[in-house]
């Protein structure tokens, strides 16, 4: 029987991914695709975190003179709905899943506190983290390299691609099979930003970067097969 290559996980969501082709909200049937991947390497004893973007309701940054604190915020309610919707359709497949928050919100969540999240991915839970850091003026990329580095996760998957140019208006565009931290910071590649990949670089987080247009990529990624690009 094959093994998993990791034994502890950190997923990256981002907000679009869950949009599916509706472009905006959460398609069910698209986070259903997604969820049953987790679900196979669950099953297989990978303790698994999530953190979910909220690009699919709220980008702050986008909307003009707000005020960034007050917009930040708003991007991190987004994020809460999206780890909800993940949650249910998780449950839904008789997944065992938990729902922390950086913010306190304690009538639909818990408060992220790191022993208690370790503790749930000990006992197989998975545990999907909303409300990125708390904190504004950080991106949910950072909120995953911080919760990886909390958690003593193997590494990090991440759903894209990297590519020298945009493979969508160039037809020449390379993407890189393998990639240093280093070279992220330095050829502005937007894997993600740079405080996220600092973090990563520091902590000695490796990064794995795929299409999520397969959600089946999801556990290739964890089972070890060569897929996407590997940051390190």
């Amino acid at each position: 029987m094959l093994q998993p290559k990791y034994k502890r996980v950190l997923l990256k969501l981002s907000g679009e991914a869950l949009a599916g082709k509706r472009k905006h909200g959460i398609d069910f049937d698209t986070v259903t695709e997604i969820c049953r991947p987790i679900k196979k390497c669950a099953d297989l004893g990978v303790q698994i975190g999530i953190v979910v973007g909220g690009g699919n309701f709220w980008r702050g940054r986008s909307n003009g003179n707000m005020n960034r604190t007050r917009a930040d915020h708003m991007g991190m309610l987004a994020t809460v709905i999206n780890a909800l919707g993940v949650a249910e359709v998780l449950e839904q497949m008789n997944v065992d899943v938990r729902v922390q928050t950086s913010l306190q919100m304690q009538q639909i969540a818990e408060l992220y506190i790191k022993n208690k999240a370790v503790r749930h991915l000990e006992k197989g839970r998975v545990v999907i983290f909303g409300c990125g850091t708390g904190s504004p003026f950080f991106s949910t990329d950072t909120a995953a390299s911080l919760r990886a580095a909390e958690i003593g996760a193997d590494v990090i998957l991440m759903v894209d691609g990297v590519y020298d140019k945009d493979p969508k208006k160039y037809d020449n565009a390379i993407k890189y099979d393998t990639l240093s931290y280093f070279d992220v910071l330095n050829k502005n590649l937007g894997v993600m930003d740079s405080t996220a990949a600092s973090m990563c670089k520091e902590n000695n987080i490796p990064l794995l970067v795929f299409s999520i247009e397969n959600p089946q990529n999801i556990y290739d990624a964890i089972m070890g097969k060569s897929i996407g690009t590997t940051v390190k």
